[in-house]
């Protein structure tokens, strides 16, 4: 996050004033200090809760708005009449991947045969549920509900059942090695079948590899929809821009023209929900309650060597 921010500010444009929150709360109380006594008068960064939450309310009686790139907490926004916190949310909310996965799936399998299994965790569970709900609404009723057990060596008694019902595309509210062993199984008995599922599918390759076709409800990689100038310039440095690297970066674009838009004295709360802001990942426009207007989760299909983004109309 470090390495993106300091990146961003290179050119001078404007000036960093770096603390560290330990991702608790009595770290976020004082890095807000830090950045008052230092006027800044904008802060990016934050990953954990507990130390944004402490951080809000002493930012907010210094009138300095907050973009935070890693909290997702669905409540640090929704609360925003309620609490008046400036704070401004680059990057998914908590229940982003269930509202994403429920609209676009909806939208690509109207007209399939599909079905909805789940590995009765919490995440898997809700994530089906999401999915099931929006398709209901929609008029679309899946031909095979199930839940299945977890990490067993072949999973082809649940593709059987699936193969009986007729569904030909099957979400999957469970982990990337489950997965890529119900794709193995319906090859393996000869059924035609698509399996999609949500952000676990970005966990490392296990033993079975991934069918190619499988679909990934995710975030985009991020280096992968950058400006290529800038990836150049941190892989020329040695860095590698994973993980929060380009939405820090971002972070800082949009504090800078936000300074440039609002003027020396102007209100850059009210900037930063009224402005369209250009950024190396792409436009952001915040809405009133500080989330991103559009969700930034894609699908995604798997080639047989990468994921490549899918056109949703």
């Amino acid at each position: 996050m470090r390495s993106g921010a300091e990146a961003a500010a290179e050119d001078g444009s404007v000036a960093l004033e770096i603390g560290d929150d330990a991702c608790t709360a009595e770290g976020g109380a004082r890095v807000a200090r830090q950045f008052v006594e230092a006027r800044v008068r904008i802060v990016t960064g934050f990953l954990c809760g507990e130390s944004i939450e402490a951080a809000m309310p002493i930012l907010k009686e210094a009138g300095i708005p907050v973009i935070t790139i890693g909290v997702r907490t669905d409540s640090l926004t929704d609360r925003r009449e309620k609490t008046g916190w400036p704070v401004f949310r680059l990057g998914p909310r908590a229940d982003g991947e269930h509202e994403a996965t429920a609209r676009l799936l909806t939208r690509l399998w109207r007209e399939a045969l599909f079905a909805i299994v789940d590995d009765g965790t919490i995440y898997g569970r809700e994530l089906a549920e999401s999915f099931r709900n929006a398709a209901e609404q929609d008029g679309l009723k899946p031909v095979f509900n199930d839940t299945f057990r977890p990490q067993l060596d072949n999973q082809i008694g649940l593709v059987g059942r699936l193969r009986k019902a007729g569904a030909t595309h099957i979400f999957v509210g469970g982990d990337r090695d489950d997965i890529a062993i119900m794709a193995r199984d319906a090859h393996k008995i000869g059924a035609d079948m698509v399996f999609a599922g949500g952000e676990a599918l970005r966990a490392a390759a296990g033993p079975v590899p991934l069918a190619a076709g499988t679909l990934k409800i995710a975030l985009p990689e991020w280096q992968e929809v950058a400006s290529p100038a800038v990836v150049s310039e941190f892989k020329a440095k040695g860095i590698v821009p994973e993980g929060y690297v380009l939405p820090a970066y971002a972070a800082v674009e949009v504090a800078r023209r936000a300074f440039a838009d609002a003027g020396p004295s102007g209100d850059l709360k009210k900037t930063l929900t009224e402005h369209d802001f250009q950024t190396v990942i792409g436009p952001v426009r915040f809405d009133d309650k500080g989330d991103l207007s559009e969700n930034p989760y894609r699908v995604f299909r798997y080639d047989g060597t990468r994921f490549t983004p899918v056109d949703v109309q």
